[in-house]
């Protein structure tokens, strides 16, 4: 991930805290930091398909987050100091989650669609749609995976062995 050509030509980049199941994002978010990247990180909104990304101020900025009920770490509700990475200049790079993926891009994401009404979003900023890659281990790159028409593709998947 440190060494792909789309993260190092990136400035401001959303990534994801990992949930145990996930791949683990720590690393990368200090590397972020350590390149003085911009770091943005998701605040999902219960009982909708909303989600912002958040503007964290460095690594250990992650001890100031909040638990969700889904056991996941994010801006609270009332933190309204963070800058919006769409009301500012908005991301170069997303990196996503997922349950699994299939090789043509497509992504089996937790049923909200968080993602990809944000993506939508992304698309009418004037900096346009982000570079979205996929973490994922090999176990859940699929054959395919179901999608419906609000799906968005991602425009790569990293994975071992790849």
């Amino acid at each position: 991930v440190i060494d792909h050509p789309k993260y190092q030509g990136s400035k401001r980049i959303a990534i994801f805290l990992s949930m145990p199941d996930e791949i683990q994002t720590e690393e990368i978010i200090k590397d972020i930091f350590k390149q003085g990247k911009e770091c943005f990180v998701p605040r999902y909104k219960p009982h909708s398909n909303h989600m912002d990304m958040l503007k964290l101020s460095s690594a250990e900025d992650i001890s100031s987050l909040t638990l969700t009920s889904w056991n996941i770490l994010q801006p609270s509700d009332d933190d309204s100091a963070r800058e919006e990475a769409l009301a500012g200049g908005g991301l170069d790079l997303i990196f996503m989650p997922g349950l699994g993926f299939d090789k043509k891009g497509n992504r089996l994401g937790r049923g909200k669609g968080y993602y990809d009404t944000y993506l939508e979003r992304c698309m009418k900023h004037p900096s346009g749609k982000p570079y979205t890659i996929a973490l994922a281990f090999r176990e859940q790159i699929c054959e395919s995976v179901p999608v419906t028409e609000n799906d968005v593709q991602v425009d790569e998947i990293l994975y071992e062995s790849c």
